[in-house]
């Protein structure tokens, strides 16, 4: 079974002084609590935008994590900066959108037309200027 990392807080080495972490393993299912779909289409590229925060919205803590650096990051750097896996990332995500806190704006598909492919290349030009 695959699982994720979850770091604990860190300590103190009792001979050094100096800070240590260690980890333990969380499956993934049960940070998703034994979901693997998402409700909500989330292709890896598509971008986010995060929603004022509701400070009564009952958020598990991968669910705050995601939160804290999902704004105007794609699906894909979402899972790698939570180093959470993507399966994992897009279900949490996906109640996130459905609480209102995450929207996730359009990429382009098949059908897309001319205009809709060039402002989303306007936007991701944007996005890289603004790093």
């Amino acid at each position: 079974m695959s699982g994720t990392t979850a770091m604990v807080p860190p300590d103190e080495n009792a001979e050094t002084g100096e800070p240590t972490t260690s980890a333990r393993l969380v499956r993934s299912y049960t940070i998703t609590s034994g979901r693997t779909k998402a409700n909500v289409d989330l292709p890896m590229e598509a971008t986010l935008r995060m929603h004022p925060r509701d400070a009564d919205a009952p958020l598990s803590p991968a669910m705050r994590q995601i939160l804290d650096v999902c704004d105007q990051r794609s699906v894909a750097e979402v899972s790698a900066l939570v180093s959470m896996p993507i399966g994992v990332v897009r279900v949490l995500l996906s109640d996130l959108v459905e609480q209102g806190l995450v929207r996730v704006q359009a990429t382009i598909t098949e059908s897309s037309s001319k205009d809709e492919r060039i402002e989303l290349i306007e936007r991701t030009l944007r996005g890289l200027r603004s790093y």
